[in-house]
């Protein structure tokens, strides 16, 4: 409330549209092209901090975002285009199933705080029945390409899971429950290992594990966030989803904690093996909220996650200009010196509004 809301929005945003990447170690902007999904992400930010109370201006940063958005990189054919320069020009034209998932949830809260206007939600209807149209998978789920592109992956569909939840929360058309129960049968289908509990992040055509070594990679940080999203699901669509949040929960806890230094690496393998030691702050705020939803406010059974993952976040946010970050924190215990990027707020706050909530 104090420094970051107001940094990100003074020095964050761009008077001449949208939001910078990132802010160096002194708060300034970096010059760089701009991803759709830090565009999509801050939006959000913005009308979370509204809900949640922030006294700035961010209606006007709301607008800002959501302005950008639909002129900078909305393409004829209805879907979004991944990337431009910072006055808009187009220097991309594909089309990522992560990043519309994003721009589908930028909208739902943009729609949501915004008065509910049916332009937001007839181009959330639209972008979702065209990725439907042009993405579906038969088995169901989404492609990554058209033509197919392969591994498919899991991370555009827990987002997706994310995105359509928010607008049945809002009250969207039926559309968006179908998709969102469509992707949560996915998941306790085919995505998650029945063996250990845990989902992966790459698969074949069919929905099983890619072969090699694509297909035996978990993140520690996917298994918290996947936990979430479906006890989430749990309560917003009435599904049924047995033991799965609280095993994918477990996985990531029992396998991809550092003791030493009490955070989530950044990957595993099928087994629970350290692949990949490095500790993103993203993986740390998961690992907040879904012990904190999970175990409720003390934590419950996930007591040691929530007391840990909340120091380890304080560790990455103690910087010289407050309300920036550290993003990676390497095995050797020191941090990577690198700006902040902007995409790092969306984790922040989505983990403090479950903590402020439940303060």
């Amino acid at each position: 409330m104090d420094h970051a809301f107001p940094l990100w929005w003074t020095a964050g945003a761009d008077p001449k549209g949208g939001f910078h990447e990132k802010l160096d170690l002194n708060g300034a902007p970096v010059p760089a092209p701009r991803r759709l999904r830090v565009q999509a992400r801050q939006i959000y930010v913005y009308a979370e901090a509204g809900r949640l109370g922030w006294d700035g201006p961010w209606q006007d940063a709301v607008r800002h975002g959501v302005d950008f958005l639909l002129r900078a990189y909305l393409r004829p054919d209805g879907l979004f285009r991944t990337l431009v320069a910072p006055d808009g020009t187009a220097l991309d034209e594909s089309v990522d199933l992560y990043d519309q998932a994003f721009v589908l949830f930028a909208l739902a809260q943009a729609y949501d705080v915004q008065g509910r206007p049916a332009a937001l939600r007839d181009a959330a209807v639209t972008l979702l029945a065209r990725l439907r149209e042009t993405r579906g998978h038969p088995a169901g789920g989404f492609e990554e390409a058209q033509p197919r592109v392969l591994p498919l992956r899991s991370n555009p569909h827990m987002h997706m899971l994310e995105a359509t939840l928010a607008w049945v929360g809002f009250g969207g058309p039926t559309p968006f429950a179908e998709v969102a129960n469509a992707i949560v049968t996915l998941a306790l289908t085919c995505l998650i290992d029945p063996r250990t509990g845990a989902i992966g992040e790459y698969y074949d055509g069919d929905w099983r594990f890619a072969p090699g070594l694509e297909g035996l990679v978990r993140e520690p940080g996917h298994q918290f966030e996947w936990a979430y999203l479906l006890d989430l699901s749990a309560r917003v669509l009435g599904r049924d989803i047995g033991d799965a949040s609280e095993r994918l929960m477990a996985f990531g806890s029992a396998h991809g904690i550092d003791h030493a230094s009490k955070v989530a690496v950044f990957a595993l393998d099928a087994d629970g093996a350290v692949t990949d030691p490095t500790a993103r702050l993203w993986a740390q705020t998961e690992r907040l909220r879904s012990a904190l939803v999970l175990g409720g406010p003390d934590g419950g059974r996930w007591a040691t996650d929530l007391a840990e993952s909340a120091e380890a976040v304080a560790r990455y946010l103690e910087m010289k200009v407050p309300g920036t970050w550290r993003d990676r924190l390497l095995p050797d215990g020191s941090f990577v010196e690198e700006a902040a990027p902007a995409s790092s707020f969306y984790h922040i706050v989505s983990a403090f509004s479950v903590v402020l909530r439940q303060a």
